[in-house]
This record gives C-alpha cells, sequence and structure tokens, in this order.
C-alpha cells in the first residue's frame, strides 16, 4: 500500500492509486504520517487504511495533481545516512570498497516536501543531487541481527540527499586555493538538503527492495538545454554494497533507531561532481528524483539571495 501525505487545513494522509493519480484521505492519519504513536495506533491507523484502499472511503477521492504535498516523514526523530554504498558509486570515484558502512547525519531542518525550494546557501558553487532509497523505521530497534532486521521497517520514501560538493572536499568542486570543511556536516546538513517525497509505500508492497530503479534528473533553467530533463543517475537498489538489514544491524550497535526514524541508503552513479566536466546545479535549475514504483521529489533551485528570512523559515515550519 502506498500513503501520500498533503496539506488541507492541517497535515493529511491518503492512499493513492497505483498510477499515482487518486488519493483517497484516512481520517486516522489526520495530523500526518506519525510512526511515534503509542503502541498499536499506527498499526490501527495502516488498518484503517487498508480499508480505505479497498474503497470504505468516508470523503470522495482527490486529484493528487491539485494537492499541496508534504514529506512523507516530515519530522524523524534521526537521520541517518549512508555514504559510499553502491559499488557504481565506488567505481566512478576509483575508490575500494570500505571494511564498514560510512555513516553521517542531518537535522530536521534539512527536510523539505516536493516542489518546495532548494536554497544554495550563501559561500557555496557546487550543490550536487544524489537520489536514495529512505527506510523508514517502525519497531524500535537496538541491536538487532540482519536475520531480525526487516522486521523493524515501516516502510520506504525516496530523497534527494543534497551535498555542497566544495565544502565537502571534493577536488573537482574546488577553486585554486580552496579547501572543505574537512567534515561533511554544513556540506550535508544544510536547510534543504533532504526533499522527501510525498509518498510512503509500507514495507509490503515491494517484494524485494534491493530490486528498485533510482533516477535522478537535472533540468535547467536556462541555456541551450532550458526545461529538458539531463539525466544524471541510473541504477538499481540491487547494486548496494551493504543492504537494508545489514544497515541496520551495524547502526543499531551503536545508535538505537526509534519509530519514525529515517535511514538514507546511498546513491547511484552518475552524479554531477564526477563527470567531465563537472556538472552542479544552478539556481533556476529543477532536480528531480524518482524510484519506481515508490514516486518521485522535484524541487526547484534558488540562490540564499533570493529568499527572505521568512520564505526560508516556512520551508522549515510547516502547519
Amino acid at each position: 500500500m502506498r500513503l501520500y501525505a498533503y496539506v488541507n487545513d492541517e497535515p493529511r494522509v491518503g492512499v493513492i492509486d497505483d498510477a499515482g493519480l487518486i488519493v483517497r484521505r484516512v481520517p486516522a492519519f489526520d495530523g500526518g504520517l506519525d510512526l511515534a504513536l503509542a503502541e498499536g495506533r499506527f498499526e490501527a491507523a495502516l488498518a484503517d487504511a487498508r480499508g480505505v484502499a479497498r474503497g470504505s472511503e468516508p470523503d470522495g477521492p482527490e486529484l493528487a495533481a491539485e494537492l499541496e504535498p508534504l514529506p512523507a516523514i516530515e519530522f524523524p526523530g534521526k537521520i541517518v545516512c549512508v555514504g559510499l554504498n553502491y559499488r557504481d558509486h565506488l567505481a566512478e570515484q576509483h575508490l575500494e570498497t570500505p571494511p564498514r558502512p560510512t555513516l553521517f547525519a542531518k537535522f530536521g531542518n534539512a527536510i523539505v516536501g516536493d516542489g518546495e525550494p532548494i536554497v544554495r546557501p550563501e559561500g557555496t558553487h557546487a550543490l550536487d543531487l544524489e537520489v536514495e532509497l529512505g527506510v523508514v523505521i517502525g519497531r524500535r530497534a537496538r541491536r538487532v541481527p540482519a536475520s531480525a532486521a526487516m522486521a523493524h521497517v515501516a516502510g520506504y520514501v525516496v530523497v534527494n540527499d543534497l551535498s555542497a560538493r566544495d565544502w565537502q572536499g571534493n577536488k573537482a568542486a574546488l577553486a585554486p586555493g580552496e579547501r572543505g570543511d574537512g567534515q561533511w556536516l554544513r556540506a550535508k546538513g544544510s536547510d534543504t538538503f533532504l526533499p522527501v517525497g510525498a509518498t510512503f509505500a509500507t514495507a509490503d508492497e515491494f517484494e524485494d527492495p534491493h530490486d528498485l530503479a533510482l533516477r535522478s534528473w537535472r533540468i535547467p533553467g536556462s541555456g541551450p538545454d532550458a526545461g529538458r530533463r539531463i539525466e544524471m543517475q541510473s541504477g538499481t537498489t540491487a547494486d548496494m554494497v551493504w543492504r537494508i538489514p545489514d544497515l541496520i544491524e551495524f547502526v543499531s550497535k551503536a545508535i538505537t533507531l526509534e519509530p519514525g526514524d529515517l535511514l538514507a541508503t546511498g546513491t547511484p552513479s552518475g552524479v554531477g561532481v564526477f563527470r567531465e566536466p563537472p556538472m552542479f546545479l544552478e539556481p533556476g535549475d529543477r532536480a528531480r528524483c524518482e524510484i519506481d514504483g515508490l514516486g518521485w521529489v522535484e524541487n526547484p533551485v534558488v540562490d540564499w539571495t533570493d529568499v527572505t528570512d521568512d520564505v526560508a523559515d516556512d520551508a522549515t515550519e510547516r502547519p
């Protein structure tokens, strides 16, 4: 089952059909998709959603295109991200497989929804996109073995792990005399650097989440290619070095994962910084990330000089 988050006076959630066209409201999820509800309440709300999916909705269906989307997971307690987790992404950097997963974190300030602006902050000139499968935790996970890990997964979302490659320290993004930060916090965790799609797919929606196609596009806002989708990434979750159960086992040995936490699982090859020449997102562009059967998130890119403080606040403070 796929759920769709949107706002209509307040955050709401509905069941979206397979074509991604029709949404049927689930009153039990009015207020948003909160996986940290008291024990049993989230499961009860899911049962109500399944009833709506079978045609027992109290309200008439709505057209998804006429709704204002919200991030499916809007306020996760933790956002744990995995770097260097696709073989082809390692190959494009001429890197060997790391001995263990590379972890970093983002915060809630990074989350924006479909259609909201990605703000290029002051001081960076090398903004890059990364399509990723986001895993949403449904049950508390502490020291969980890989063999039991999938029972702790509630579902999946599509995310875009934005990166300021110059701040990250990638040589191809640095001008003469420039240096990176020496760590990834600012480069990965700045405001608006984690667009999250409006669609949440429950764990049973996919027979195997390690067999999903991922794609991303840059859509230039000016120049000869203005408005044309330029494919950046085209990969599959089958290329993951560490699969979801392995990641949950590794993370939960040291970091307890709670319901509603988000685990971003890495990105395939094709990102802008490793192209020849490098290709970065510019103000006026759009960035689109998509996962088959799950949906998409597409966002315009704006420069910090074109955003007032009030608009920037609106991007991270929703109803």
